[in-house]
């Protein structure tokens, strides 16, 4: 009997004990796996990413060459994606969209700037072209917008090839809704239309890159033959969904 009791005295003890010493480790154990106050509902800071191509480097031959597709994407548009995130790491740049990026791009830095706008401007290129395009007008809303706004087809491509020839340098001309309204106009250097510090502005439709870049190994400083032959591949089926 005296056996028994001290025994139960002892696990007692034990007990006693080992309760004192787990309860604050179990409760460090349990705030060092619970989030950071911060950490909750908080948004993640996006990073700009490269968009696959959708065809080949050849498949928009012979309008656009093989070898100056590949070094375009595989080389330009690599490095404005590279360069910005590292901009975005950086400045610490709490954009969660391209849109929040752009409409604040005023606060950053010219690498931020330039970048981003070359890593988003170069991802709505390649979608607004397709091989076995077809060159003829628009049907459908679209269509009707544009002969709405400009008249014809073709007077509407008169105006925004004389956007992307009379476009000082480099940069890019555009076709953008603004105010149920279309428009045409050009942006410098990687600028679009919606940074707040572009003085064209309204939502992307249809986008030409003009810079040397994008046309030189095959058109060297013939501009003009370069947009001449870039209707050929614009995919408006795309350009539809823009407009929707």
């Amino acid at each position: 009997m005296k056996t028994t009791r001290r025994k139960f005295i002892a696990n007692t003890a034990k007990a006693s004990l080992l309760t004192a010493i787990g309860a604050p480790l179990l409760t460090e154990s349990v705030i060092a796996c619970a989030p950071a106050a911060s950490a909750i509902n908080t948004p993640q800071a996006f990073q700009f990413s490269q968009d696959a191509l959708g065809y080949g480097y050849d498949s928009l031959e012979p309008y656009i060459d093989a070898q100056t597709m590949e070094i375009h994407y595989s080389k330009h548009h690599a490095a404005y994606i590279k360069n910005v995130n590292e901009a975005i790491a950086a400045e610490k740049i709490a954009a969660t969209s391209p849109l929040e990026f752009f409409v604040s791009v005023s606060k950053y830095s010219s690498k931020a700037r330039n970048n981003g706008g070359g890593a988003w401007n170069h991802n709505f290129f390649w979608s607004v072209m397709k091989p076995s395009a077809t060159a003829v007008a628009p049907g459908g809303k679209l269509g009707e917008a544009i002969n709405a706004g400009f008249g014809s087809f073709e007077k509407f491509k008169e105006q925004f090839t004389q956007a992307a020839m009379t476009r000082f340098g480099s940069g890019w001309a555009w076709l953008v809704l603004k105010d149920s309204k279309l428009l045409i106009g050009s942006t410098p250097n990687q600028d679009n239309p919606l940074m707040d510090v572009s003085d064209f502005k309204g939502k992307p439709l249809l986008a030409l890159d003009v810079w040397e870049h994008a046309y030189y190994l095959k058109y060297q400083n013939k501009r003009n033959e370069y947009v001449s032959n870039w209707w050929s591949v614009v995919n408006w089926e795309e350009v539809s969904k823009h407009l929707a």
